[in-house]
């Protein structure tokens, strides 16, 4: 792997052709907005060379205080060209597989198991602690606690993979960590789709919802409620207040917008996936707005790769989302709703609040910066409320600290493969 490589990865990226859905995160760089949209078509006037064969040099349209947090993710990885050049779009099926990361794939099959090998010509392959790493995609939260209790699994990341009927219990077990987590459960609205395009019917909604209620009776590990977006914990930001809970204000908000009482209101569907916790807390939405503002809720069940599909076509009119920081940064939250933002999915684009998120990317200030964001948020979870914040996520994983290692809890749960060891007995 030389700096072309990099090079060559992150125009790939921004090609017109390759159709990232993330490539507004490369934006930052000089030119690369008006390369990805096509008004350019020479890639050397990107902001992104190798000087050598070591060196990478980025040149920013402005400054980027999270650019660095950038560099580490996904959209921003090295991709084999050799590879790529060769399979065309499908290179991820060339076997071996070309990686140049600490662990080489061995198999995958569908809906079993994914299979990784210690890679020998990692650069730090001498630390990379184990020899093979089986993952398993688990959908049912009794199914991986059984997996667990029975010793066939050593960790279980995912929250949702807890019985929520067992939650109390087990979270007084100390191999049950929790940890802040920089994630936010929330509703989408389509404001393309009437009577949703009304900031007040909008706003309405949101003020009926009793997010308490919702995180007592349902969530139950100690989720917080949500009046804002951004998660309490992100780095060099604190959210500004949201609408609050106020069922009388919900119901004269909603009469000013021609449904007093709920009269007229048109019956709306709710898109969710399928689990257990989506489906508990629709029902749970579906009571409130009933109870405080006499409109009725219809609830649609897909399954998840039609749900995504769905939201991202603006096929729905009201819908569950969650949203897990990519770096720890309010931008990674607020930046997903400017005007065209590739996870937007809600139609809403509001100029002033595209030209906030624009300052606060520019401004070197960190105080001045937590301000700019905080005006942006304002307008987002206060005033326009094209979504609603019901909880920010509890970061909950299961493991045994006398039988792993190398797990360290931090507010985006990142934990890198090659770091996790299983203790032998007697060390």
């Amino acid at each position: 792997m030389t700096s072309a490589d990099v090079v060559y990865s992150w125009i790939r990226a921004l090609d017109p052709k390759t159709a990232s859905r993330y490539v507004e995160q490369l934006y930052y760089l000089k030119n690369a907005e008006d390369f990805n949209a096509g008004k350019i078509t020479n890639a050397n006037l990107v902001g992104v060379n190798a000087p050598d064969k070591y060196t990478v040099r980025a040149e920013l349209k402005s400054p980027t205080a999270f650019f660095l947090d950038l560099c580490a993710f996904p959209t921003l990885a090295v991709v084999p060209r050799q590879a790529i050049e060769k399979y065309g779009d499908h290179w991820l099926t060339a076997r071996p597989l070309p990686v140049s990361g600490a662990y080489d794939l061995v198999a995958w099959r569908l809906n079993d198991k994914v299979r990784l090998k210690k890679n020998p010509y990692y650069w730090d392959a001498t630390n990379t602690q184990s020899e093979i790493i089986d993952l398993l995609p688990v959908g049912s939260a009794s199914t991986a606690l059984n997996l667990y209790e029975r010793g066939q699994v050593d960790i279980v990341w995912d929250k949702e993979l807890i019985p929520s009927e067992l939650v109390d219990v087990l979270l007084k077990r100390p191999d049950f960590h929790t940890f802040g987590y920089l994630g936010t459960y929330f509703v989408r609205f389509n404001v393309t789709h009437k009577p949703f395009d009304d900031p007040r019917v909008r706003q309405a909604l949101a003020l009926a919802v009793d997010k308490e209620r919702i995180a007592r009776r349902i969530t139950r590990a100690g989720e917080q409620p949500a009046e804002h977006f951004v998660p309490p914990g992100t780095r060099n930001y604190t959210p500004p207040p949201g609408l609050g809970h106020d069922p009388d204000r919900a119901r004269k908000l909603l009469a000013e917008a021609g449904y007093p009482g709920g009269n007229g209101f048109p019956r709306f569907e709710y898109l969710f996936n399928a689990s257990a916790l989506h489906e508990k807390i629709a029902v749970e939405l579906q009571q409130m707005w009933h109870d405080e503002l006499g409109i009725e809720m219809e609830l649609r069940q897909v399954e998840t790769q039609v749900f995504w599909g769905m939201q991202l076509r603006l096929d729905y009119q009201m819908s569950k989302s969650t949203w897990i920081g990519d770096y720890n940064d309010a931008n990674t939250f607020l930046g997903m709703f400017v005007t065209g933002g590739g996870n937007n999915e809600t139609g809403w684009s509001n100029p002033q609040y595209d030209r906030l998120i624009d300052a606060a990317n520019n401004e070197l200030d960190t105080a001045k910066r937590e301000k700019i964001f905080q005006q942006a948020e304002t307008i987002l979870v206060h005033d326009e409320m094209p979504v609603i914040p019901l909880y920010v996520y509890l970061g909950i994983n299961y493991f045994d600290t006398n039988k792993v290692a190398g797990i360290w809890p931090n507010i985006l749960d990142d934990h890198p493969l090659r770091s996790i060891r299983k203790i032998k007995p007697g060390k």
